[in-house]
């Protein structure tokens, strides 16, 4: 079974490019962890807003490593978090 897991930020006005260097960073120390994402996309969008696809061998409900909330500074609201399986 394959799931997505869509981890999505916006960061404060100005700071899209900080805000995707940072979620790259993060996806570098995650690849030494175990088990390692199948696949991993990174994305940007108007208003400043990262979007990072991380793809997973692995079942709906498995606990699998996620990005982390970025600091308060970067962000201007709460991170969004989506788990999709495909069909």
């Amino acid at each position: 079974m394959s799931v997505a897991l869509m981890w999505e930020a916006r960061a404060v006005d100005g700071r899209g490019a900080e805000l995707l260097d940072w979620a790259r960073a993060q996806a570098l120390e995650g690849k030494h962890s175990s088990p390692e994402p199948v696949r991993q996309e990174f994305f940007r969008a108007p208003q400043d807003r990262v979007l990072v696809i991380t793809w997973w061998d692995a079942g709906y409900d498995a606990e699998l490593p996620e990005l982390p909330e970025p600091g308060a500074e970067l962000i201007a609201r709460a991170v969004h978090r989506w788990r999709f399986e495909a069909l």
